[in-house]
């Protein structure tokens, strides 16, 4: 805009110098001005000829870089703004300011956990590409700018070592520390702030109040033996114990933070060097209670299609609207192979896997969900019994059953057929299959350099895995993952394990693989500990999948997608290819609310102390969002949540706040599930 301005007083300027100048002196003048026209006549025709010049794969370029900035601009008014705007805008609602009136403090020190993705990262050592990011944020904040600017340099900063889960050679990424960290994951969209208003507004500050920051892309222990974060985290509750006057935390963890803090309980009472040292009675010491906010105690099915072809349903839906651009050749994207060449050196990733096997999310004829409704405008949820007091009062005793449940417990199916045909029709030596291919697995790539370890595997095994009428459910999906992602899974099976223990006693699940697993770790002795299962429920979330082999065979190319062209009848549970239940629109009822349902509801051999558990679910209605919104992040600022916490830190327990409320299914879910309890 400055230099239009300047060019638009020249001539001005070269006129009044004329008028007071000689004669000779305007000759020299009149030269040096038409000397400057021809200059900037001759610069004009070669940035013409120069844009002319300009490559095909240039505009492809500036045309994708555009849609992609609409599409981010459209995904952050829908899911940002409007909660952010709702929440901000109408101060009145908040309900802090109520409580505070009501005579509420703070009482308790409140650490606060975050989970995947949505804790900050920052830049301390990179390779040239990154020069002028020395602690900027590549990840959280304004670091998404990244993305647009040096799309492939940011995603070589965000890869971890291959074979060791750490820091690649010459790149140092850490995590953001403070409440700044977490407080927004992009501009505008709020993940921790709108709590950490509410809290200070009751009197929460630095002395009381702590966001645990870490490395969300390590292995739990890996946060440790990187970082110390464990470490700084077990002495940050002991310093704020005590100059709290000796009142226990108050541990607030969302998502896959829920896992870190579970690890974090056995290994603070376990002996160095594994172990904290903290010793039997830490926890009963230094915790009041544990709101674990969209907890994913039991994993999430989703982390199974990002391994297997880096997709959601929100990249799905978007492949199937504009199939060309996210496996373009000729932009030269490979968008999904890049994200799974990253992603797959994320250890948390398989931390999210399901855990429990087919005992939890069922079998090729049987799951927990069986006669689940899919229509959720017109859902009634299930109750045990009239004289139940876990279950809200408002919810109808109505059951509605469906003529030809869904069979969940094949969270893979290749082509429909295999989603809904009895197991006896469904081939049944796919296992052997496998085990056999993976046993002669030498097939050396002509591709060059492999963007995924598919470029490992021949064409051959690539279509058995894939064919027609093959399923596998959270057992065997395990076997179906070792043989497409075997570095990943050797590495990451040597930190997480997703079974259930037989024999809790046995010295081997002393091991830390063991510890974020709540069906193979025992809880701390502390009796007077509380622990909720604190969700959203009533969104559609996705629970199984329908793939199909890619209709493109090149090299560089994830073999296996998701069937966006299967879907249901009318009201059915299957869109796009995607099989759903409830939940909060990531992490199903089922893995959120199962362990304080039943897992851990009173003396159980993996609450040996009879810690109180409760659930306290947050209904989702139609077209709201922000202050009553129940979606996985947006929930974090939902006022019901919001009030539930801040009597917590104030010093309420589970049956002041009202004990358990629910709305969901989850009891009739856990009591077709035959755990050993």
């Amino acid at each position: 805009m400055a230099s239009n301005f300047l060019r638009l007083r020249k001539p001005y300027y070269v006129e009044s110098t004329i008028n007071c100048s000689s004669s000779s002196d305007q000759k020299l003048v009149n030269l040096s001005f038409g000397i400057d026209e021809t200059r900037n006549q001759t610069k004009k025709r070669q940035a013409k000829e120069h844009h002319g010049r300009r490559s095909c794969l240039d505009s492809c370029c500036w045309v994708t870089g555009y849609l992609c900035t609409t599409w981010w601009l459209l995904l952050f008014l829908y899911h940002c703004c409007l909660p952010f705007t709702v929440v901000h805008e109408v101060p009145q609602l908040m309900p802090a300011a109520r409580l505070k009136r009501e005579g509420l403090t703070g009482i308790h020190p409140v650490v606060l956990v975050p989970g995947i993705v949505t804790g900050g990262l920052e830049l301390w050592e990179g390779k040239p590409c990154a020069d002028g990011l020395f602690r900027k944020r590549l990840w959280g904040g304004g670091g998404f700018t990244q993305l647009l600017k040096r799309p492939l340099c940011w995603l070589e900063h965000l890869s971890l070592h291959n074979e060791t889960g750490l820091d690649p050679p010459g790149i140092r990424v850490r995590p953001v520390p403070g409440l700044f960290g977490a407080d927004y994951s992009a501009p505008g969209y709020f993940v921790w702030d709108v709590l950490v208003k509410n809290l200070a507004k009751i009197g929460y500050e630095g002395k009381n109040l702590h966001m645990a920051a870490y490395d969300w892309r390590l292995s739990f222990q890996n946060t440790e033996v990187r970082d110390c974060a464990l470490s700084r985290l077990k002495s940050k509750i002991e310093l704020m114990y005590r100059a709290n006057g000796n009142k226990k935390v108050v541990v607030v963890p969302h998502s896959m933070g829920v896992a870190y803090f579970l690890h974090f309980l056995k290994w603070v009472e376990t002996p160095p060097p594994m172990g904290g040292g903290g010793g039997l009675g830490w926890c009963a010491e230094h915790i009041k209670a544990i709101v674990n906010i969209g907890p994913s105690f039991l994993g999430v099915p989703k982390a199974v299609s990002n391994i297997l072809s880096a997709e959601g349903k929100d990249v799905a839906y978007f492949r199937a609207m504009a199939p060309g651009v996210l496996d373009s050749g000729t932009l030269g994207l490979r968008a999904l192979e890049h994200v799974m060449r990253v992603s797959r050196t994320w250890d948390s990733v398989v931390s999210l896997m399901p855990k429990g096997g087919e005992t939890i999310w069922g079998n090729m004829d049987w799951s927990p969900e069986d006669e689940h409704v899919c229509d959720f405008s017109k859902k009634r949820y299930f109750r045990l019994s009239p004289s139940d007091n876990n279950v809200n009062k408002s919810n109808a005793k109505q059951v509605f059953r469906v003529k030809d449940p869904v069979k969940y417990g094949r969270i893979i199916s290749f082509g429909k057929a295999a989603s809904v045909l009895h197991s006896s029709q469904l081939p049944t030596a796919v296992l052997k299959e496998i085990l056999h291919m993976s046993a002669s697995r030498n097939f050396t790539s002509s591709c060059g350099e492999a963007w995924t370890e598919y470029d490992e595997m021949s064409r051959e095994s690539i279509q058995k895995i894939g064919a027609a009428d093959k399923a596998y459910t959270a057992t065997t999906l395990f076997d179906l993952l070792r043989f497409v992602a075997p570095k990943m899974m050797n590495r990451t099976e040597a930190h997480f394990s997703h079974g259930i223990a037989d024999n809790l006693d046995d010295p081997k699940y002393n091991h830390y693989k063991f510890w974020s697993n709540p069906l193979e770790m025992k809880l701390p002795d502390a009796p007077n500990m509380e622990i909720y299962c604190s969700y959203g429920v009533g969104i559609p979330t996705e629970r199984s999948y329908v793939y199909k082999l890619s209709p493109s065979n090149k090299c560089k190319r994830i073999p296996y997608q998701i069937d966006t062209s299967v879907d249901g009848e009318d009201r059915s549970c299957l869109k796009s290819g995607v099989y759903f239940a409830d939940g909060d629109e990531s992490v199903p009822v089922l893995s959120a609310g199962f362990m304080c349902a039943k897992g851990w509801k009173g003396r159980t051999r993996f609450n040996p102390s009879g810690i109180n558990t409760y659930v306290r679910e947050y209904q989702s209605k139609p077209l709201t969002s922000g202050i009553k919104s129940t979606a996985h992040v947006d929930i974090m600022g939902n006022i019901a949540l919001i009030e539930d916490i801040l009597r917590v830190a104030a010093g309420a327990t589970g049956e002041e706040i009202g004990g358990n409320k629910i709305y969901s299914d989850i009891l009739r879910m856990s009591e077709r599930i035959n755990l050993r309890l």
